[in-house]
């Protein structure tokens, strides 16, 4: 009888060891490269740092230079552009959301056994109706805001409070950053040990506007600009806020069998991306390329930095294999992601990848850029034409904008600071980027998609506490 016994003692460990791990995805909002102390910032990230040295840096991790572009890749794992939603980010009067028929994280995690899969914070991709509303996308649990940009005191947006549970609106009080982790925080604790769960924290710190409690600007008084104090501020309360997670897991005991993983959405706009070039908005290093860290204890070597380029799309493929799930999708939606997971294992030395593309609408403007191996090449100006003729702007509108076309290459492996424009010296390389940029473009839904930075429709009004249709 004993030898049963033991079998079955080993057979259960062997189960349990080999169960898929709890995952903790965490994206702050417009955090730049020089906005967390392992690159030297002035700012004081502890607990960012610690992701960083107890797993792996992410030193080459790319996104869009928007928020709402990033939120659906990392959703989707495909380019949002295929479904309308790379233009820009998702403003208050637009409906438009991620479309039902993708298959974002928390659904395609259901099918990994992942029963409790809860969204906490910042949504920002589809607020109109129902359909797009996190419940609706396979989450078992929601608590945050619909849009981007709300009161951090009053959690109101458009003069309508953007604060709910559910479908339902929360009227709980005090400071968003505060109340994202303490939920976080509470969605680990009420977790079991028996089943994996998956939780997606959305930070809105520390993007605009420039709120903090004032006894987190004390640390920060040796900061004469008023902004950069108050985003100094504002990130170490962010910081203590993915602290609290982290002790959440400790205290559970699910520390060791938990995978988190750390990003910001887009560079800094107020904050700091030193020494990389420009910042939001743009496809400079400081726009698209951002901190990122990963750890799994006992699966990733801490103390690593991955120089592979890795990009927002591929976390949820590789999130896929952390899962142990079949490497399938649904038919007729590609993936545009790599699944990096042998790389953070430290299995291999890169990824093989396809080229990576980034695109921004600003009015009639365009910004897009393709990095492919060494080379990145950045085209700023009037939209692609003969592409989709519907995404052309008006006649006449901010047509100094449409008529200036710029285009730089950089040799990114030489300059990663995008200091010498080389394009004279390779024009070939630019004929061939310029050429892959316009494929990409090709991927517009037919028909266009809506104006997402037009200024608000005449007589708009934000919905009752931002209720859904």
């Amino acid at each position: 009888m004993l030898w049963r016994f033991l079998l079955a003692s080993v057979a259960t460990v062997v189960a349990i060891s080999a169960a898929p791990p709890n995952i903790v995805l965490i994206v702050s909002d417009d955090q730049g490269w020089n906005d967390v102390s392992y690159h030297g910032s002035e700012v004081r990230t502890p607990n960012i740092d610690r992701l960083a040295r107890e797993g792996a840096e992410l030193d080459r991790f790319y996104v869009s230079p928007v928020c709402s572009p990033t939120r659906a890749g990392l959703m989707t794992g495909r380019y949002p552009i295929r479904f309308g939603m790379q233009r820009a980010v998702c403003r208050p009067f637009l409906e438009v959301g991620v479309p039902p028929e993708e298959e974002i994280l928390p659904e395609m995690l259901a099918g990994a056994g992942y029963k409790r899969r809860g969204a906490v914070g910042k949504w920002h991709i589809g607020h109109s109706h129902k359909r797009y509303h996190p419940l609706r996308q396979g989450f078992t649990s929601y608590y945050g805001h619909y849009n981007g940009n709300i009161d951090y005191f009053t959690h109101f947006r458009e003069g309508e409070l953007d604060w709910h549970r559910g479908f339902e609106p929360s009227f709980d009080e005090g400071y968003s950053t505060d109340l994202i982790a303490d939920e976080a925080a509470r969605f680990i604790g009420e977790s079991t040990a028996e089943e994996p769960f998956f939780l997606y924290v959305a930070f809105n710190a520390p993007h605009a506007p420039m709120q903090v409690p004032p006894k987190w600007l004390d640390a920060y008084a040796d900061i004469s600009d008023e902004t950069r104090r108050t985003n100094a501020a504002m990130i170490a309360c962010l910081d203590a806020g993915i602290g609290r997670i982290l002790d959440a897991l400790d205290k559970a005991g699910e520390a060791e069998n938990t995978l988190v993983w750390f990003m910001s959405d887009n560079g800094a706009g107020p904050g700091s991306n030193h020494p990389l070039r420009a910042g939001k908005g743009t496809m400079y290093e400081g726009g698209i390329r951002v901190p990122a860290a990963v750890r799994w204890p006992g699966k990733i070597e801490p103390e690593r930095k991955i120089d592979a380029m890795l990009t927002y799309l591929d976390v949820w493929p590789t999130l896929r294999a952390a899962a142990e799930m079949e490497a399938n999708q649904r038919p007729g939606r590609p993936l545009d992601g790599v699944n990096a997971l042998d790389l953070l294992l430290g299995k291999v030395s890169d990824v093989e990848r396809q080229p990576f593309y980034s695109y921004y609408e600003r009015y009639a403007a365009e910004s897009l850029a393709v990095i492919d191996g060494e080379w990145k090449l950045v085209r700023n100006g009037p939209p692609i034409l003969g592409v989709n003729p519907a995404d052309a702007p008006p006649p006449g509108t901010h047509k100094a904008a449409r008529e200036t076309l710029q285009v730089e290459l950089f040799n990114l492996s030489t300059d990663p600071l995008e200091q010498e424009d080389v394009s004279q010296e390779h024009p070939e390389i630019v004929e061939r980027l310029l050429a892959q940029l316009e494929e990409f473009r090709r991927l517009r839904p037919e028909g266009g998609v809506p104006p997402m930075t037009a200024p608000f429709p005449p007589g708009w009004k934000a919905p009752k506490q931002w209720e859904m249709k």
